[in-house]
C-alpha cells in the first residue's frame, strides 16, 4: 500500500478486534488533542496484512518518533486528571454524580475532558434495577470483585504505560508480553476453564498494555443516555433472550473525530441485519459485532464477526 508522507498505517491494530478498534479511536482522539492546528487528524481503514488496518493522517507529522512522542506526551497529561479521580469504580449515587457533573460543567470552557468522560460513565437520570446506584456504561467490565477496579485500572494504565508499549501495540503484531492492567475488553481476557490449557488462577493474565491505555481514550466516543427507565450506551444494543452486543463500522474515507462520533451513533448499525447498501452510501465498508458476556462477577467481550 502506498502511503503519503503524513499517513501512518497502524499495522498492530485489527479493525475486527474490539480492543484494537477502541485503541484506534483512542489514537485518533489523542492525536486530535495533541495536534490542534488545521487540518485536523483524520482516520480511514484499508485492507493490509489480511485485516482492516487504520490509516491515521497527521499533516503536520512525518516522523515516527515525533508521532509516538506526541501521543505519549498527550496521554501523560491525563495523569491525576479529575476525570479519573471520581473513585475506583463507577459506584455513583445520584447526589454524588450531580456534584461531579456540576464541577465538570463549571470548568468546561477551560477543560472539557472531565465532562467528556462523565458523559460516557453514567447519567443521573437512570438507576440500576436494584439498589440506589446509578446505571453505568456498557463498557464497565468490573466493579471491585477480585480486587479488579474499573477506574483504578485506568489510573494505573495512565501512570504506567511507556512509549515503547504504545509503539508495540500500534505497529507490531501483539505479543501480550505484559501482565495485569487489563480493562477486560480483549476477547483473550475470557479465561473460562473450558477454554484454557492451564488452570487460570495459576496462569497470569497477559495483556497489550499500550492498546488498553489507548482504549481508555476511546470512551468519550460512546456517551450514555437514558431511554425510558434504562441507560443505553452508544454502539450497544440488548436483545431479549439473546444478550448485549457492541457493533462498530469500518469506513473508507478519511474523516475527523467529529464525523466518527456521528457514524458510531447511526441507529441502522444496530439492526439485526443492517442494510449494507444504505451504509455503503455513507462510506461504511464493513460492520463488526461482538457480544458482551457476564462470567460470575466480571464481564468480557467475545470475538467479533462481520454482521
Amino acid at each position: 500500500m502506498k502511503l503519503r508522507p503524513h499517513e501512518w498505517l497502524l499495522t498492530g491494530l485489527d479493525g475486527g478486534h474490539p480492543l484494537a478498534f477502541l485503541a484506534t479511536l483512542g489514537t485518533l482522539r489523542t492525536a486530535t488533542l495533541a495536534w490542534q492546528e488545521e487540518p485536523a487528524p483524520t482516520l480511514r481503514w484499508a485492507i493490509a496484512e489480511g485485516a482492516w488496518r487504520p490509516v491515521l493522517s497527521l499533516p503536520c507529522v512525518t516522523d515516527k518518533e515525533i508521532l509516538l512522542a506526541g501521543l505519549h506526551d498527550q496521554l501523560k497529561k491525563m495523569e491525576e486528571h479529575p476525570a479519573f479521580a471520581v473513585g475506583d469504580n463507577l459506584n455513583f449515587t445520584e447526589t454524588q454524580f450531580r456534584s461531579l457533573a456540576a464541577t465538570a460543567q463549571s470548568r468546561y470552557d477551560v477543560d472539557p475532558i472531565m465532562a467528556d468522560f462523565l458523559s460516557a460513565f453514567a447519567c443521573e437520570a437512570a438507576r440500576e434495577e436494584k439498589g440506589e446506584l446509578l446505571a453505568d456504561t456498557a463498557f464497565r467490565t468490573m466493579r471491585g470483585a477480585g480486587h479488579q477496579h474499573f477506574i483504578k485500572t485506568m489510573r494505573e494504565l495512565i501512570a504506567n504505560t511507556t512509549i515503547e508499549q504504545l509503539e508495540a501495540s500500534l505497529f507490531s503484531q501483539w505479543r501480550y508480553e505484559e501482565t495485569g492492567l487489563s480493562l477486560r475488553l480483549d476477547p483473550a481476557d475470557d479465561r473460562r476453564y473450558a477454554l484454557r490449557w492451564k488452570e487460570p488462577s495459576g496462569d497470569p493474565c497477559r495483556t497489550e498494555r499500550g492498546a488498553n491505555r489507548l482504549a481508555v481514550e476511546a470512551l468519550p466516543f460512546f456517551p450514555v443516555q437514558p431511554v425510558g427507565r434504562r441507560l443505553e450506551t452508544t454502539g450497544f444494543t440488548t436483545r431479549p433472550r439473546h444478550g448485549t452486543f457492541l457493533t462498530w463500522p469500518i469506513w473508507g474515507n478519511a474523516i475527523r473525530m467529529e464525523v466518527v462520533l456521528s457514524l458510531l451513533s447511526l441507529s441502522s448499525l444496530q439492526e439485526e441485519r443492517p442494510l449494507r447498501p444504505e451504509l455503503a452510501a455513507r462510506g461504511i465498508f464493513e460492520i463488526f459485532r461482538c457480544q458482551r458476556i457476564t462470567l460470575g462477577k466480571y464481564r468480557n467481550f467475545t470475538t467479533a464477526t462481520p454482521v
